[in-house]
């Protein structure tokens, strides 16, 4: 089991920049893959991002291609997403995930332990 708290939201003007950071406890985080989703108010919950469980392999949602990165970093047990080029209409609660089965391919079915989630808000 792994614990997740992720952090780094908060408001930002359209076309600038976040970096949002998840902390995992536990001793087994490099064997999960670990993804970063969005919901709206109002919307279903979508997937933005994922990385494999080294890091090699990743996968983005076609609306974020180009402008948000995700990485991990498996000595920290900390997994990131910088996001630039912000748009009001991402403007939502992000939450950090981990896939025990090492998924990447943005299934929320796959995702078994999730953060409490971290408020961005993208507006003039």
């Amino acid at each position: 089991q792994v614990q997740l708290v992720d952090s780094g939201g908060g408001l930002v003007q359209p076309g600038g920049s976040l970096r949002l950071s998840c902390a995992a406890s536990g001793r087994t985080f490099s064997s999960y893959a670990m993804g970063w989703f969005r919901q709206a108010p109002g919307k279903e919950r979508e997937f933005v991002a994922a990385i494999s469980t080294s890091g090699g392999s990743v996968n983005y949602a076609d609306s974020v291609k180009g402008r948000f990165t995700i990485g991990r970093d498996n000595a920290k047990n900390t997994v990131y997403l910088q996001m630039n080029s912000l748009k009001p209409e991402e403007t939502a609660v992000y939450y950090c995930a981990a896939a025990p089965g090492g998924s990447i391919a943005g299934r929320i079915a796959d995702f078994r332990f999730w953060g409490p989630g971290t408020q961005v808000t993208v507006s003039s």
